[in-house]
């Protein structure tokens, strides 16, 4: 059986993630997120969207089947972003559940799950889940079924991407972003219709809009905020002032700069903490951080005299430190940007007006902004496929660990080495920070080469971050 990831719960779709487990996760999550139903004066409600891979239809249908079958009503808001599933739930005070695999390729797919507070689920809650999954699927806990007038009801909702809209607009106050000329790059994904309608709302000039043209299998494709090259050329090739780029389920944001120049979400999180501290508004003088966030921005904060906050990798990690501590921003390299006091969770169409706002407030290009916010440690990322990747947390003798204290003598305290298995993707995340790019880079093969070693596995994929 599949297990919850950071990001819920992922898998090839029809394959592994079938029709048939997702209902009986429907019937899972109406045992465990709803109160049980009392009878027809009762009626507890269940919000479900989806983004736009040939999948989703099918196994949002099976989500919602399974919700209803157990007696819950089903809010059907059809393809609409993460956040805005996630602001739809809050709105309604219900749970809700987004049929996507985020930045995966089209045939991988996921469902995810939201409290009737808007948050992701805490890993005691996804494991509750998971305990009664495994009970539907083996009948170990039968319940009678739900008949006559206690069946679910599933009903579409028109409004929810209007609502979502005027959300996003009301976070800008009275402020407009009039005289601003932005391209977007949709990703195919969620978002592709309502990213254009609410950037020109707020009286922006979108002079492009990429990835558009969702097919079911384009989702993510050479587009998007995973491969941000094309967007960079039509902001360059249009003139525009910054460029915009989302993933499948737009709740990150990777920005670019009018000189074509990739913003990361490091980079834009340096930039609101401090445009909040410029104006005495950063709660706690604080910021929420995972273990990839770059070097460099850890230098930058504590020269702006913001503190850091480390959690493991995954956005609910970074929402549950901002809400233990009162604090209000937070996020991942990947672009997942938090503002606690206006979403309840990373929301990349939001970051992007927020950051448009920012730009226009401050009168100066992107390309300035960004590159005073931070001075990027040289980092290279490997993608690395690996046989076995939950033991590399399992089996601290492994070889690969005796090459990372290897890497750590040798860069003397001047950079870091991180090693962490995936929790969406089968493969071993190995990142390397050290004072020259050569340097990063060679330590990053020789970890490649030891990693394989030691689990299996085949050619590895990344990037490398230069130093800028």
């Amino acid at each position: 059986m599949l297990r919850f990831g950071t990001d819920g719960l992922r898998g090839l779709a029809n394959a592994e993630l079938t029709p048939e487990l997702v209902m009986a996760l429907g019937r899972a999550a109406a045992r465990v997120l709803v109160k049980p139903i009392g009878g027809p004066t009762q009626r507890h409600r269940f919000v479900v969207g989806r983004d736009t891979r040939l999948s989703s239809p099918l196994l949002q249908a099976a989500l919602s089947a399974g919700l209803a079958s157990e007696g819950v009503d089903v809010l059907d808001v059809g393809v609409l972003p993460t956040p805005g599933v996630a602001h739809i739930s809050v709105m309604e005070s219900v749970p809700a559940a987004v049929v996507s695999a985020s930045h995966n390729p089209y045939w991988d797919n996921g469902v995810k799950f939201f409290s009737t507070s808007g948050a992701k689920l805490s890993d005691e809650v996804e494991s509750a889940l998971e305990s009664e999954l495994g009970a539907v699927l083996s009948a170990s806990r039968a319940k009678p079924p739900r008949a006559n007038d206690e069946v679910g009801v599933i009903e579409a909702d028109p409004t929810a991407a209007e609502r979502y809209t005027q959300h996003l607009l009301a976070c800008l106050g009275e402020r407009g972003l009039r005289g601003l000329r932005v391209a977007l790059d949709c990703a195919n994904g969620a978002v592709f219709e309502v990213a254009p309608r609410v950037l020109r709302a707020a009286g922006a000039e979108v002079v492009a809009v990429l990835g558009n043209r969702p097919d079911g299998t384009n989702i993510n494709q050479a587009c998007g905020s995973t491969h941000p090259s094309g967007l960079a050329e039509a902001v360059v090739l249009e003139r525009a002032d910054l460029g915009l780029a989302f993933d499948g389920d737009a709740d990150r944001l990777i920005a670019v700069d009018a000189l074509g120049n990739v913003v990361d979400g490091d980079r834009l999180l340096a930039l609101f903490a401090t445009d909040l501290v410029g104006r005495g508004e950063l709660a706690g003088r604080s910021v929420v951080v995972t273990v990839m966030t770059n070097l460099g921005f850890h230098q930058a904060m504590a020269a702006a005299g913001v503190q850091v906050h480390t959690v493991n990798v995954g956005d609910r990690y970074v929402l549950e430190a901002l809400d233990a501590n009162g604090w209000a921003l937070g996020g991942e390299q990947s672009g997942h940007v938090i503002f606690r006091d206006l979403a309840t969770t990373g929301d990349g169409l939001l970051t992007g007006l927020l950051l448009a706002d920012l730009v226009v407030r401050r009168g100066r290009p992107l390309s300035e902004l960004a590159a005073g916010a931070m001075r990027r440690m040289p980092q290279v990322l490997r993608n690395v496929p690996v046989g076995a990747r939950d033991l590399l947390g399992q089996a601290p003798g492994l070889p690969v660990w005796q090459a990372v204290k290897q890497v750590e003598t040798e860069l003397s305290g001047q950079g870091r080495v991180l090693l962490r298995p995936s929790g969406t993707e089968p493969v071993v995340r190995v990142m390397v920070e050290a004072p020259s790019q050569e340097q990063a880079e060679a330590a990053a093969d020789h970890l490649v080469t030891a990693l394989q070693a030691a689990l299996g596995g085949k050619e590895p994929s990344g990037e490398a971050v230069s130093q800028t």
